[in-house]
């Protein structure tokens, strides 16, 4: 290791390697507080001749590398283990925006690039880059793209993977794979950019991408209901998209327990209703049209909505802060659960006509498993994606109730397998999901996952103890 670590910086200089804890420390935790590791050190190669001269390095060397972007992984997907075997590898110095094409309505970047840098240069364009999540401000390209990331415009444009066209990666032998095609259409052999995204950076290190952007819009309206149950949440979704289903860009749960914790938690997050209610849905409609009545297609829905009792309240945002309060209302709810104690995520999808079931069925068994466990359910009902979330009882010790993590995860996934859905919607595996990939995902499947890895990466080098 010390002739490595001499190596690596006569390459990439002493800013380029890290090795004292003082220095290592904040990369070794994850986001969720879940794994505390040490890394033998950390290395920022800045553009992409460095980082295959560094993984050739490492892989002459038998060091396994953990590729890591802005290390929000809700799943510990970027984490080390705690016995300074394994070296890890951020791309944060490579954040450069290489190219924007609004003719072609493409934007090329580098995998350290953060999202709303990535945002912004679109908006910057006239153009939308559709990727939106709750932590745009820290992750970044790559690991949003070696993760798959949903988001909240799913239900619009799809998640990462439908939007990266081209794609530049180092593999474990520290070959670089060049693909940086702007191309719609490229229908030649296998098509390794989609095998690369969601690999979880087990398969190759994502340097820069290309991806599609979409027309700017012009019009934007968003709306916070409070409905009554999550059947009337899904049926307030299916009267707006039978309206017009373009027009939809976001369609967001929540529940009343965990708007709670927002209010309670978040400083300046306010509910902009009369009263509190048991479930809400945050609806945002997007066009590049000009002259699209949004607005009216919206009221009219809501108003028979109210009408007929499938929603409680309602307030649409007349400007842009007050469209900003009411997403801050959404895109807090993880925090604020951070804040309220212990809790066990269950990032799970099934299909939609499936979102109550799963919401009443999991609820009710997770009440039984744990009486007084808080409940807080939330996430991308437009798209089937549901953050079924539980904290620990206000009189529960954070690490009793944390002890039954396992229990908890079994119980919601026996349900969301009885439902035909899927224990990891758009979190990936990590560390955190290993178990349970072979009982979901066993046979040819897992199977032919597994020679892949053994094809590509023989020696087991890049993220270790992800995925299998």
């Amino acid at each position: 290791m010390t002739d490595l670590l001499r190596a690596l910086k006569e390459r990439l200089g002493e800013a380029g390697v890290l090795t004292a804890h003082a220095d290592t420390d904040a990369y070794c935790h994850d986001w969720r507080g879940l794994y505390h590791g040490r890394a033998r050190a950390v290395i920022r190669p800045a553009d992409t001749a460095s980082v295959a001269d560094a993984v050739r390095l490492c892989a002459k060397h038998g060091a396994q590398l953990v590729p890591q972007g802005g290390n929000t992984s809700m799943v510990g997907g970027a984490s080390v283990r705690d016995d300074s075997s394994e070296i890890i590898l951020s791309l944060a110095r490579m954040n450069r925006v290489r190219a924007i094409d609004p003719i072609d309505m493409t934007l090329s970047v580098e995998a350290g690039v953060i999202l709303k840098t990535a945002q912004e240069a679109a908006a910057a364009a006239g153009c939308l880059l559709p990727l939106s999540i709750s932590a745009e401000g820290s992750a970044q390209i790559g690991g949003i793209l070696a993760t798959n990331a949903g988001g909240n415009n799913t239900v619009r444009y799809g998640n990462a993977r439908e939007l990266v066209l081209g794609i530049e990666a180092v593999l474990p032998d520290g070959s670089v794979l060049s693909a940086m095609r702007r191309l719609r259409k490229d229908n030649t052999g296998y098509s390794l950019r989609h095998l690369l995204v969601g690999s979880e950076g087990t398969l190759g290190i994502i340097t820069a991408a290309v991806l599609q952007l979409a027309p700017q819009p012009r019009t934007i309206e968003v709306a916070l209901c409070a409905v009554p149950s999550p059947e009337s949440a899904l049926t307030l979704f299916t009267r707006m998209r039978g309206q017009d289903p373009s027009a939809i860009q976001a369609f967001e749960y929540m529940s009343g327990i965990s708007m709670g914790l927002v209010t309670q938690y978040i400083e300046g997050a306010t509910l902009p209703l009369e009263r509190a209610a048991p479930h809400y849905v945050l609806i945002e409609l997007a066009t590049a049209r000009d002259n699209a009545n949004l607005r009216t297609l919206l009221e009219s829905v809501l108003a028979e909505a109210l009408e007929d009792g499938c929603a409680l309240d309602a307030v649409i945002a007349e400007s842009g802060a007050q469209r900003a309060a009411l997403w801050k209302l959404r895109e807090e709810h993880s925090e604020a659960q951070k804040r309220a104690g212990g809790n066990v995520k269950n990032d799970v999808s099934v299909p939609l006509s499936q979102v109550p079931a799963l919401i009443a069925r999991a609820s009710d068994a997770c009440a039984t498993l744990i009486p007084g466990i808080r409940i807080a359910p939330f996430g991308h009902l437009g798209d089937g994606n549901i953050h079924f979330n539980l904290i620990q009882p206000e009189a529960m010790a954070r690490d009793d109730f944390l002890a039954r993590e396992h229990d908890i995860m079994e119980t919601v996934a026996a349900i969301v397998r009885d439902l035909d859905g899927s224990f990891s919607a758009e979190h990936g595996i990590g560390r955190l999901k290993t178990d349970m990939m072979q009982t979901w995902r066993g046979g040819a499947e897992l199977q032919s996952m597994r020679r892949i890895r053994q094809a590509i990466d023989p020696d087991g080098l890049f993220n270790p103890g992800k995925l299998f």
